[in-house]
This record gives structure tokens, sequence and C-alpha cells, in this order.
């Protein structure tokens, strides 16, 4: 049993489930999945939302639980609309996604990780167990060769 709160994680009916980072983390025990705009969502106590914008995630918040939006970029912007009164917590700019795009809706492409990739990162610096994360994950090796030296600094250092 983890002593902190599970991700949640709020996907758009209309996500390409084959296409999907996150394909099998249903599964999971510390994971739970809610279908936007048709679930109601639990109390988001305690959570912070993953995004592009915020103060950096670091081991301050080691505590609380990770909420993040899972659909294109467009999707996203109105999913996230749901929950303004989250707090939002960036990640690191120095990660960078192997995810090939051809969608430019996103504000800044080489930042906007898949969530597979934005979760991993997550959990590095909060001190969680990644272990298997990227199993899955298609263009694993490229995203660990891209940012080899960031997880290094993370794993080596600490983060925050």
């Amino acid at each position: 049993m983890s002593d902190f709160p599970s991700t949640i994680v709020l996907r758009h009916r209309k996500e390409n489930l084959k296409k999907c980072s996150l394909r099998g983390f249903e599964k999971r025990k510390d994971f739970r999945f809610f279908i936007y705009p048709l679930d109601s969502l639990p109390s988001l106590h305690n959570y912070l939302f993953l995004s592009l914008d915020g103060p950096v995630l670091s081991l301050k918040d080691q505590g609380k639980g990770m909420f993040l939006v899972d659909g294109t970029w467009r999707y996203a912007k109105v999913m996230s609309e749901a929950v303004p009164f989250l707090e939002r917590r960036s990640l690191p700019h120095d990660f960078k996604t192997s995810y090939p795009r051809k969608n430019t809706n996103c504000t800044d492409p080489k930042r906007g990780l898949a969530s597979i990739e934005a979760l991993y990162v997550a959990y590095l610096i909060l001190g969680r167990n990644t272990g298997g994360f990227l199993d899955r994950y298609y263009w694993k090796n490229t995203f660990l060769h891209l940012n080899l030296a960031s997880i290094k600094s993370i794993q080596t250092c600490g983060f925050g």
C-alpha cells in the first residue's frame, strides 16, 4: 500500500486509446481514471494539477496526489477548465518529449510531454516508484536517451 493518494487521470471520452500512452494503467491500484465529461470527479483535496504552468514540482509536494488530464491539446485545454481551483505544478523545462507530434495546438510542443512521460518525471521528482512505467511505451528508449542527463540529475541530487 502506498502512502500517497492515487494518481487521478481525467481522460477525454474521445481519446484514441490505441495511441494513449497510459494504456494498461487502468488496472493499477495507484491510478484512478475518470471520463470527461461523463464522470463526476472525487474530492481533489490535497491534489496538484500537473500542467505546463505553475511552480516546478518538488519534494515539498511529496504527500500530495497528482491530477492529470489525458486528451489531445485541444481537449486538454477545455478539460483543465473543469478544475480551475486546483493548484498547478509544472515539470522542469529541460525535459523533452519523444512522442512524434502532428498536432500543433500545444503552446510549447517540445515541453508538452506525453502523459506517461510527464507522470514518469513527476514520480521521479517525488521519489515514487517508477518500476514498469515505461515498459509499454513505444518511444521509451528515445525518451530516456533524450533526457538522460535530467533523469540522472533527479536520481542523484533529488529535486528540491
